[in-house]
């Protein structure tokens, strides 16, 4: 289970950069009218690629919370890139805490699917009915700037086309535009299956 701990914050939010991308007007008493509806489209195609990608953009903090351990050697973190490791918990099935030393495990950075990797021979055992939290930090940045610009240009081109067809409720379940999909395409993470197609 992955938890976002914190929000995008308003400010980070490339509303200007959008309003130019929309060709809207400005020098007008009401440039901030539609500050606050613009910003929720930025948030959904932000989220939306997000999902495709497995990208965070925006800096953040999340919470991974892990029953099992596959690989008793790492954690795969399902979001990158991640940056910083808080800390690690180990939570009993009661709900007591228990703080793991940071020197048993290191983060193993990858553009894709960074881990949690154990130091030692492998990382802590898990009681039946507990589980391993691990706070960390994931995101190209604080800033829409530290976001790569490709990126940038697809928010941008998703946003408008949620903005466009506001009123439309026809469209198809994960519907995006083709430009969208081809910009993020080198972001995705490739799945093979035994067959070799992607999944």
């Amino acid at each position: 289970m992955l938890i976002e701990e914190t929000n995008v914050p308003d400010a980070a939010l490339p509303v200007a950069a959008f309003k130019a991308h929309l060709r809207m007007g400005t020098g007008f008493a009401e440039d901030t009218l539609q500050d606050a509806v613009l910003g929720s489209f930025l948030r959904a195609a932000m989220a939306a690629i997000e999902a495709r990608t497995g990208k965070i953009l925006i800096e953040r903090e999340f919470t991974l919370s892990v029953t099992t351990l596959g690989d008793a050697n790492s954690v795969a973190l399902t979001v990158a890139p991640v940056t910083v490791i808080a800390d690690v918990q180990r939570v009993s099935r009661s709900g007591a805490q228990q703080l793991v030393d940071a020197a048993t495990y290191w983060l193993e950075r990858d553009g894709h699917t960074p881990r949690l990797r154990a130091t030692g021979a492998s990382l802590p055992t898990l009681e039946t009915g507990g589980e391993l939290r691990v706070r960390f930090l994931a995101g190209y940045g604080p800033e829409w700037d530290d976001v790569p610009v490709d990126i940038q240009q697809a928010v941008l081109m998703l946003a408008t086309h949620y903005y466009e067809f506001r009123h439309d409720t026809a469209l198809a379940a994960g519907c995006m535009p083709f430009g969208v999909t081809s910009l993020i395409e080198r972001f995705r993470v490739m799945r093979l299956g035994r067959s070799g197609a992607q999944a």
